[in-house]
């Protein structure tokens, strides 16, 4: 098993890399959010987790470990496969989707592309524990916090204005994600509505 590689950056694209380790060319595939993590880099040390298939062997890179383990913990969840895990990771990132599992916000995990609401339930229902005992390192505190509070406050006021639950959460999000959690209740309520 290749643990993680540390290598000169020959190639990138948005979803892979290629790495030169000593003469030697590795292709990896990437999320979203490793592109952005090394787009700026020259070196780079790239977690690894190798899929072997059938007809293929598959090597996916991670910029960090707590990414690496997450996308580990995606596929260990039946229908979940590594190129799903992939999608998903680009989609959100680490501590998006890991706040996403444990507030168990079914709609969040929808949202990325090939995710039904099955495999969505099942993501939840298997990974919520393991990520309740994890550290909250990767600031899922924040996430689930004060941001969840802001969060489950703006939908409240939305429902109750007559938006669909489903438009309200999605505009909220959406918000949330871009503001970095530093917009006051009213600005996220006014927001939403002028969204939706």
């Amino acid at each position: 098993m290749i643990a993680f590689l540390d290598g000169k950056l020959v190639h990138r694209e948005p979803t892979f890399i290629q790495v030169d380790v000593n003469g030697v060319g590795y292709h990896l595939h990437i999320s979203l959010q490793t592109f952005a993590d090394i787009k700026n880099q020259d070196t780079v040390r790239i977690y690894t987790h190798l899929a072997v298939r059938e007809d293929a062997h598959i090597l996916y890179g991670f910029s960090s470990e707590s990414e690496k383990k997450l996308f580990q913990l995606l596929i260990s969840v039946n229908g979940v496969g590594p190129n799903t895990a992939i999608v998903m990771l680009s989609y959100l990132n680490t501590s998006e989707l890991k706040a996403a599992i444990v507030r168990e916000d079914v709609a969040a995990l929808q949202a990325v592309k090939g995710i039904g609401g099955k495999t969505a339930q099942r993501v939840i229902i298997e990974l919520k524990d393991k990520l309740r005992k994890e550290s909250p390192e990767d600031g899922l505190t924040i996430l689930t916090g004060s941001r969840n509070t802001l969060r489950h406050e703006a939908l409240s006021a939305l429902i109750t204005l007559g938006l669909p639950k489903s438009a309200a959460e999605k505009s909220v999000d959406a918000i949330l994600k871009k503001s970095g959690n530093t917009i006051t209740l009213e600005d996220l309520v006014k927001q939403a509505l002028k969204n939706a």
